[in-house]
């Protein structure tokens, strides 16, 4: 029976190998591998898969196609519902989403749906197969503030359906958190990332960039000027906190925004770039997310001693499972229940230490993870030379300030419905600029959302 077959494992470079390079870490399924792993599918009557995809692919049928050997119909299925095979297939969550909602999980290995789709999307760039699903021009103009996941999907959708569509851009390369926030040995640049804007491109998307919505150009004037008939805004969430502690602002601190931005759109990492980032000996990385993984892998490829301080338990770290496996792998340390409460520095300014007090668990928070609580006299500390700070970012106000009727709530994030539709009329907002950093996958599924609504605005007026 099919739910015998064992889930294939998928081939990594070796941990002591890739701890010093920038290269892919995973190799992904060959054609073999792929149709074995697909065959272990049971096509169950309700595939709680489709339902647990933030942007609904039809998992069941693209699987189907593979496990017969039949890529390029598997590749047309998912580009049904996915702009983004590719990244999605190696940077989703799926173990929280559809292979979480895989019946043969229950008891044993769920379908490696990621690895899967991963599986498809490189065959069929590789073959150079393209699959565009692309209607009669209808007439209508939308513009769209962001080229971050969310307003890929969106645009994507909206060119599906015949619409005109321009994307701004603020910074030099398009992707958004793609480019800019994950690193190469998890999501590399020109083959995955650069090919799939390409593929949103061919569907007759402009993007523009180095275009600063609210300086530039305002939402306003793209509505009332420039004849755009609706705006959507999926400029994510690029603003860095910090813990207001002591010694935040010493030679050697970093957002982890600003570290990973600098190695990954400016590869800051090459001894050949103008501007080189530091390469400091003993890193300290204070967060426990997906962006923290990054950033201590990040610093430990730069030959940095890296440790991770979180101030709850393993068991409560938000970040990926698979990221925590590479990053112990590859020798990155973890301090679990303890917190920073200060930077120290020597007399030139630079950082030297980190003084941390011990966390034990108490009651549980709003989101319902067991309150971190501080252990008394217990602060200790730890030798550093550099500190990267993965606390989580909001959104820039730039936009919401230079925009008419736009609301905002106390986070600083746009007010908009499930749909995507904010208090402006006309404007759409969807993504990390509306609910915070989250997910690639949860910011796509917002655009495609947001653009069937921009749609139904559209043909309603």
């Amino acid at each position: 029976m099919a739910n015998r077959i064992p889930r294939v494992p998928v081939r990594e470079q070796d941990p002591k190998v890739r701890a010093a390079n920038f290269d892919e870490v995973c190799y992904g399924y060959n054609e073999e591998e792929a149709v074995l792993e697909a065959s272990r599918c049971l096509h169950c009557k309700n595939p709680r898969c489709v339902s647990a995809c933030p942007v609904s692919v039809k998992i069941p049928e693209f699987i189907a196609a593979t496990a017969a050997g039949d890529f390029e119909k598997a590749a047309a299925i998912i580009a049904e519902d996915s702009s983004l095979p590719a990244v999605c297939g190696r940077v989703c969550p799926q173990e929280t989403q559809c292979e979480g909602s895989c019946i043969l999980g229950v008891k044993g290995e769920p379908v490696a749906v990621g690895k899967l789709e991963r599986f498809i999307a490189d065959w069929n760039r590789e073959k150079g197969a393209k699959t565009v699903l692309k209607a009669a021009p209808n007439g209508h103009k939308v513009a769209i503030v962001g080229s971050g996941p969310a307003g890929l999907a969106c645009a994507y959708d909206l060119a599906k359906w015949g619409y005109e569509v321009t994307v701004f851009e603020a910074l030099h390369k398009p992707g958004g958190v793609l480019e800019y926030g994950i690193p190469e040995f998890r999501l590399p640049k020109k083959r995955v990332v650069a090919a799939e804007i390409d593929d949103v491109k061919a569907m007759g998307v402009k993007i523009e960039t180095n275009v600063v919505v609210g300086r530039t150009v305002t939402v306003d004037s793209l509505l009332d000027e420039e004849g755009f008939s609706a705006v959507f805004i999926g400029s994510g969430a690029g603003l860095p906190r910090f813990m207001n502690i002591p010694g935040e602002n010493l030679n050697g601190v970093f957002s982890a925004n600003e570290f990973l931005t600098r190695n990954n759109l400016m590869d800051a990492y090459r001894d050949d770039y103008l501007t080189p980032v530091m390469h400091a000996k003993k890193v300290v990385v204070v967060g426990g997310g997906n962006v923290a993984m990054d950033a201590a892998r990040t610093a430990l490829r730069l030959g940095g001693d890296v440790s991770i301080v979180y101030r709850r338990t393993e068991k409560e770290l938000p970040a990926r499972r698979e990221e925590v496996h590479h990053a112990k792998e590859e020798g990155v340390n973890f301090l679990m229940l303890s917190n920073p409460v200060e930077i120290i520095g020597d007399d030139k300014g630079w950082v030297r230490k980190i003084k941390c007090i011990r966390m034990e668990l108490g009651e549980p928070d709003e989101s319902g993870r067991r309150s971190p609580v501080p252990v008394p006299d217990s602060e200790f500390e730890i030798e550093a030379d550099s500190v990267i700070m993965a606390l989580g970012t909001s959104p820039n106000p730039l936009i919401a300030k230079t925009t008419k009727g736009l609301d905002t709530n106390r986070r600083g994030c746009l007010v908009a419905d499930d749909d995507g539709v904010t208090t402006r009329p006309g404007v759409f907002a969807g993504g990390d600029a509306v609910t915070g950093a989250a997910t690639v996958i949860l910011a796509m599924g917002a655009g495609r959302k947001a653009a069937a609504a921009i749609d139904r605005y559209i043909k309603e007026k």
